[in-house]
């Protein structure tokens, strides 16, 4: 792919981002605390330096996410009894509801826009899934290592 393809590549990445995040603010969520919410149900309990290296956040930012998720009752807070400095966070039942809810609204948005695309167009997206799965782990790799081992979770 020549340098235009990979602009263009990274800009039709971007808007569909940008999309695909504001189907988010349905539930009442920004889209860092919808993908953090996600995380937590996917995963399990995480500490929150592990939350914070997989989602690439700021301890102020992460700290702010937490609280307002906690206030929502959507996730609940554990604290480490050997360090009562730190703690883990783990998803909540009404937690879990929102992250279903709002992935299947993101579902919908993106199942929607299929229907109006050509039945070529949707072959061809589909073929590319497996391309841009393995560009979206490449371009994982290149985090730091710290980010990477975290991301991998337990060895």
């Amino acid at each position: 792919m020549d340098d235009d393809g990979a602009i263009r590549l990274r800009r039709v990445i971007s808007k569909l981002a940008r999309q695909l995040n504001s189907s988010s603010t349905g539930a009442g969520l920004t889209p860092s605390q919808a993908s953090v919410l996600g995380l937590i149900v996917a995963r399990g309990a995480l500490s929150l330096s592990e939350l914070g290296d997989l989602e690439r956040l700021n301890p102020t930012m992460l700290s702010r996410v937490v609280s307002r998720l906690h206030a929502m009752e959507l996730i609940d807070r554990i604290p480490d009894p050997a360090d009562l400095r730190s703690a883990s966070v783990v998803s909540t039942a009404a937690g879990e509801r929102t992250d279903r809810q709002i992935k299947a609204r993101r579902a919908a948005a993106v199942s929607q826009c299929l229907r109006q695309l050509s039945a070529g167009q949707v072959a061809a997206l589909t073929e590319a899934l497996p391309a841009l799965e393995a560009l979206a782990d490449v371009m994982q790799g290149l985090a730091s290592p710290e980010q990477n081992r975290a991301a991998r979770g337990p060895a």
